[in-house]
């Protein structure tokens, strides 16, 4: 599981279930398991500081590199 913070201003995003060893590029809704705060998400998926982090795609966020941190451990498929 991986917690993803703002890179502005550090706070908790949401719990995310990352499988395999790559980066994080997409964060599927449907792994997601614990949001931390309301996101606002129209079309760019902000955290409540007004920073973007994503663009929402339908069934995933594609993440914008740089606007987020992340801690934790991924799930490997081996």
């Amino acid at each position: 599981m991986l917690i993803l913070k703002c890179a502005a201003c550090r706070k908790k995003l949401w719990r995310y279930d990352k499988i395999g060893p790559g980066e994080v590029l997409r964060c599927h809704k449907d792994r997601i398991t614990r949001m931390f705060q309301p996101v606002a998400a129209e079309e760019k998926v902000r955290c409540s500081c007004g920073n973007p982090v994503g663009i929402d795609k339908g069934t995933f966020v594609k993440m914008i590199a740089g606007a987020f941190t992340y801690s934790g451990t991924k799930r490997n498929t081996e």
